[in-house]
């Protein structure tokens, strides 16, 4: 009898399952469709700033570009350490 209601509960399960199928089935479109429009969104966000960030190096290019040369310059000339000889 105890397999009888278990079969019989499983049954019903199915059945309620498949009754509310096309509902899970339009919430899952509706959510698909949510997701792609704010995928969208955040994609052409992160272009905006991408382009944002590559307009200001190019602007700043004048002063950052000269400060690289001094420092570099200055880290070439400035290594006064000797190597340390492998053991």
């Amino acid at each position: 009898m105890n397999t009888f209601l278990k079969v019989l509960g499983v049954v019903a399960l199915v059945l309620i399952a498949l009754k509310l199928s096309p509902l899970l089935l339009l919430g899952a479109l509706i959510g698909l469709a949510i997701a792609a429009v704010l995928g969208a969104v955040g994609l052409s966000l992160v272009g905006v700033l991408l382009a944002v960030a590559v307009a200001l190096a190019v602007a700043l290019a004048p002063i950052w570009i000269p400060v690289l040369i001094v420092l570099g310059l200055i880290s070439l000339f400035r290594s006064n350490e000797k190597p340390v000889a492998a053991a």
